[in-house]
């Protein structure tokens, strides 16, 4: 097998998740715009997801957000995920919007509180169990905003008799993905601040807890193909919420601020194994197009990660061993960085093209009319977004 035939046969096996939530109206404190078409209730948003699929070939399934996305029949919106295409894949929790989650939620002092939320995961995975999903992410606001406000180490271990209840509810072939955020809205200190910390949960909890990296969540400077590559090598990378950040959680396009992380940590994805299907990690994106329009964010986003992967693929495994082997700095560096500075997009046309897609996706969603079309079918209503 060539080298071009090997880096297309792992363009095909790559799964890039999307986010029922970008297809929504969402923004950032300061405004949230609304937009003509966007979805109205989860069926719009899993066709919207569809659409995505349909452009670029290489975005399968779509994470729901509940309840944001609730239904009364989730059995049923998956058969038309299937339909269209599609399927349905992570289901994400949110005990962060309810105002007695004011003061944290699994963390809670009050067991009351602690109770409504496990209630609320529980209730997630009995929406995996409807719609044939095997990921449960779990994200928490939890944390407090002054120093005395709570005792650090009895919330942590509130966090583990939680996380513990909702592994035991786990079926078959499910897991829970905890990820972690260094600060927002909690100021003094996020109960799962870093990867350090969504590890050692992950590790009491066994296989079925693995970590998730949202690449907007760390510190400036952070190097975070390390923490990919670690995480690889233990087993615990669960999945990636792709995006990009300048300053905090900008939850920007994945590859638009920094190319060349997105490569570096494809790199190490690759070295670590975690394009084999059975690490079963989820390449999710998590986006908010708030001045972009939302399907053609995320089919762009989609082409970004399949160019960086590209990239990663062409790195000359044998030659960067050799150079590092011996010790040649430069000769290390200058390897990944030939395959970084080589244009992928002709091979990603041809990758396109032998699936029977146009070769430019974006294109070929403005020719489509998709766009106008949902602008004027989605009349009336309440238009989804933060919170519904």
């Amino acid at each position: 097998m060539s080298e071009q035939d090997g880096v297309l046969a792992a363009l095909s096996e790559q799964r890039i998740e999307t986010p029922s939530w970008a297809f929504g109206n969402s923004g950032t404190r300061f405004k949230v715009f609304s937009q003509p078409g966007v979805p109205r209730d989860a069926y719009e948003k899993v066709a919207d997801a569809a659409a995505v699929h349909r452009f670029t070939g290489a975005a399968p399934s779509v994470a729901l957000h509940i309840p944001w996305d609730r239904v009364e029949d989730y059995a049923l919106l998956a058969k038309r995920a299937g339909e269209l295409g599609i399927s349905i894949g992570t289901i994400n929790a949110n005990v962060f919007q309810d105002d007695d989650f004011r003061l944290g939620s699994v963390c809670h002092a009050d067991r009351r509180v602690r109770e409504k939320a496990v209630a609320h995961l529980l209730e997630c995975v009995d929406i995996m169990d409807e719609t044939g999903s095997n990921a449960l992410k779990l994200w928490f606001a939890d944390g407090t905003n002054y120093p005395g406000q709570d005792d650090l180490r009895a919330r942590q271990e509130r966090l583990a008799e939680c996380l513990l209840r909702v592994r035991d509810r786990l079926g078959p072939g499910q897991r829970m993905l905890l990820e972690y955020k260094l600060f927002e809205p909690a100021f003094y200190h996020t109960d799962v601040p870093d990867w350090g910390t969504a590890y050692v949960h992950c590790m009491r909890l066994g296989d079925a807890a693995k970590v998730v990296v949202d690449t907007g969540h760390h510190a400036p400077g952070t190097n975070i193909e390390f923490i990919v590559a670690m995480l690889l090598a233990e087993g615990k990378l669960g999945g990636f919420d792709f995006n990009s950040r300048f300053y905090a959680d900008d939850d920007l396009i994945a590859g638009a601020a920094d190319p060349f992380q997105l490569f570096r940590i494809l790199h190490e994805v690759r070295r670590g194994g975690g394009l084999d299907p059975a690490t079963d990690v989820v390449f999710m994106l998590d986006q908010c197009h708030n001045v972009e329009p939302k399907i053609p964010g995320e089919i762009r986003a989609v082409m970004n990660v399949q160019e960086a992967l590209a990239k990663a693929l062409l790195v000359d495994l044998d030659a960067l061993g050799s150079a590092q082997e011996t010790g040649d700095v430069l000769g290390a560096n200058g390897v990944l960085m030939d395959a970084f500075a080589t244009d992928v997009r002709p091979l990603l046309a041809t990758w396109r093209s032998e699936k029977g897609l146009d070769p430019d996706p974006l294109a070929a969603y403005a020719r489509s009319g998709y766009g106008a079309q949902i602008a004027a079918e989605r009349v009336g209503g309440s238009p989804a977004g933060w919170g519904a």
